[in-house]
């Protein structure tokens, strides 16, 4: 093998990019939006915060590393769940929205040495199913009130727009830090691991790299972010019912916003969550006709238009705002 010849592909230079700079520019601006709108605007844009969480981090899991999960919502529940339970035994509620969702995580370590063993088809009926265990679980809680749920009461303590203004700042804090650290991920050595073993990950595996190791990094990130938004999604609605909460519509709404947005790439997702808000503003009334148009819509993209919508303007234009790889001439 030549020694001077150039891999195709390198991990994306660590110089921040225009659209990294206008990035952090709109957040600084949304981070005032409070302080000059009224408070549908606010709870609005604390909604659409969620969408963009949980896009970003299923497109981390499923479309960069090649793990196809149908039970997010595990860890959307459980954020939740453990913020309650935390605020029962006397933490303030914001903290306890926050260490919730890292405790969340924290469950996600050890049932990573169980589920990552499994692959494709399996891997994700077998996320599935731990969601619903976990959902019938939490709801043995007497705190629960098994189906009737249960309300984080100690938020009434704040003053209703202080109390939306906090919610939406962690909301956009979450998003912005976990969008942040995915793009970082992806960027460095471990997101061209997580790509080798979407790609094949036995060969991966044959030219040295961790394939579990790597497997459990993204795994756990991705549980911490859908476990932070339903820690937020919890502020935001006070209550708490494990069928909404543990609800399938998460993965459905997950799925819909990564495959119309764009599979594969870092702007797709993003993309795929204001169309998923503007959609949802529109026909979310629509109840179950409604889930299964998403799920039609999603399928319709995923067999006829598998790039996504980024994908196809990035293969006409070639323009490519936030790369995670280089590609060598």
């Amino acid at each position: 093998m030549n020694e001077n010849a150039r891999p195709i592909f390198t991990v994306a230079p660590r110089r921040a990019s225009p659209a990294g700079w206008i990035a952090i520019v709109a957040v600084a601006m949304l981070a005032v939006v409070p302080l000059l709108c009224g408070g549908p605007v606010v709870d609005k844009l604390t909604t659409l915060c969620v969408y963009v969480l949980l896009a970003v981090m299923w497109n981390l899991l499923a479309g960069y590393a090649g793990l196809v999960s149908v039970g997010q919502q595990a860890f959307f529940g459980l954020g939740g769940y453990f913020a309650l339970r935390l605020v029962e035994a006397g933490l303030p509620p914001y903290p306890a929205l926050v260490a919730g969702a890292f405790a969340s995580a924290g469950i996600a370590v050890p049932i990573s040495l169980f589920l990552l063993r499994l692959r494709n088809g399996e891997f994700a009926i077998a996320m599935w199913v731990t969601a619903e265990a976990f959902r019938l679980l939490v709801m043995f809680d007497p705190l629960v009130q098994g189906e009737t749920g249960t309300s984080l009461l100690a938020l009434n303590a704040y003053e209703p727009d202080l109390r939306r203004n906090l919610t939406y700042w962690v909301a956009l804090a979450s998003m912005a830090a976990m969008t942040a650290g995915s793009y970082w991920l992806l960027c460095r050595r471990i997101g061209w691991a997580a790509r080798a073993i979407r790609d094949d990950e036995d060969a991966a595996a044959s030219i040295g790299i961790e394939t579990m190791r790597v497997k459990r990094v993204i795994f756990i990130v991705a549980a911490l972010g859908c476990a932070l938004a339903g820690c937020i999604w919890l502020a935001s609605a006070i209550t708490f019912q494990p069928r909404t909460n543990f609800g399938v519509q998460w993965t459905v709404f997950m799925l819909f916003m990564v495959l119309v947005g764009g599979l594969r790439s870092f702007e797709g997702p993003i993309i795929g969550a204001l169309l998923f808000f503007a959609v949802q503003e529109i026909f979310g009334d629509f109840g179950a006709w409604y889930l299964a148009g998403l799920g039609a819509v999603a399928v319709a993209f995923a067999l006829y238009l598998p790039e996504g919508i980024w994908g196809a303007l990035r293969s006409r234009t070639g323009i490519e705002l936030m790369p995670t790889q280089v590609k060598h001439p």
